[in-house]
């Protein structure tokens, strides 16, 4: 799990997006922001020029210029001595402003990085909330094969040799996509969202019993694959010789608790293997049930609904 981003770091993930500049501070590359389970709201990831509050990355605008241009000499010393002093990641100056000597001086003394972007003080402030929250969110990665099945991300798991390749596989010939292969790795972007990703080694790779490793985006196009999807629902194939259901699975399904993934429980469908099953066509409609039942219907309580309505009258009778 990854816990820390550094000045460096994030300048380059942003260099080019809010076209970036480095003017002062280039020693304090190294300075580095950590997370720890007791960050609040205060100081923020990143927010505009704070002083009694001090954000991790401040940001500077036109008002924050206009306010240190209308104190006197010995106040405005005094702002950057302390602005200076909370040890800020960085200090972004917004649309190509220029920059004042005196802060320009106060930012290599400190070795506090001072940048300057074209773009406006929102934009820099929604980028840079993303981007260190997520560098700095909880992280974990599963085994199995994630996918996008009807715009949802979905996770095949189960014990090696069950089939998940193979089904995912057939459901890319299908037209969904493949995220990741064997090791996604999943980001708590929010309380609620976790967002799955490939690491880099196995970016559009599949590895298939029999075939080897193939590439998706070279064999299917681009529309085969997905860079990132949030994780709604896990689909675990378990073998049919394993697995005894009770008489009630017939009705509502394969039950089974939710799936711990860092904070967040993730909905749980069983599938179990069997020869002359077509893995493919039932986790479709795994995903469109879980897709029901996330609006609300649910088939089978509704079934149950009705037959007990229909008990209740025959009784009456």
């Amino acid at each position: 799990m990854r816990n820390r981003i550094s000045a460096k770091e994030l300048f380059e993930q942003l260099q080019e997006r809010l076209s970036l500049r480095w003017l002062a501070g280039q020693a304090g590359g190294g300075r580095t922001f950590e997370r720890t389970e007791q960050l609040t709201r205060r100081p923020s990831l990143a927010g505009y020029l704070n002083v009694i509050h001090p954000n991790k990355v401040q940001i500077v605008g036109n008002a924050e210029l206009a306010w240190l241009d209308g104190i006197d000499a010995r106040q405005r010393w005094e702002a950057l001595e302390k602005i200076m002093g909370s040890s800020p990641l960085a200090l972004v100056i917004t649309q190509d402003q220029q920059c004042p000597t005196d802060l320009r001086n106060a930012a290599d003394e400190s070795r506090t990085p001072l940048w300057v972007s074209s773009k406006r003080g929102h934009e820099l402030l929604s980028l840079m909330q993303y981007e260190m929250a997520r560098a700095l969110a909880p992280r974990a990665s599963l085994h199995g094969v994630f996918m996008e099945i009807y715009s949802i991300g979905v996770m095949l798991t189960g014990d090696s040799g069950v089939g998940k390749s193979e089904l995912a596989l057939e459901l890319i010939s299908r037209g969904h996509r493949l995220v990741a292969d064997d090791a996604p790795e999943f980001t708590q972007i929010a309380p609620d969202v976790l967002d799955g990703t490939c690491p880099e080694m196995l970016q559009d790779m599949l590895e298939v019993r029999g075939l080897g490793v193939m590439n998706i985006r070279q064999m299917f196009g681009d529309t085969a694959v997905k860079r990132n999807k949030y994780l709604r629902l896990i689909v675990h194939l378990v073998k049919a010789s394993d697995h005894g259901s009770a008489a009630m699975a017939r009705l509502t399904g394969e039950a089974s608790a939710p799936h711990r993934v860092l904070d967040l429980d993730v909905p749980v469908f069983q599938l179990p293997v069997a020869a002359g099953r077509n893995l493919a066509v039932l986790t479709e409609a795994a995903v469109r049930l879980h897709i029901l039942r996330a609006n609300g219907t649910d088939p089978a309580a509704a079934f149950l609904a009705r037959h007990a309505t229909l008990l209740s009258r025959s009784h009456e009778t």
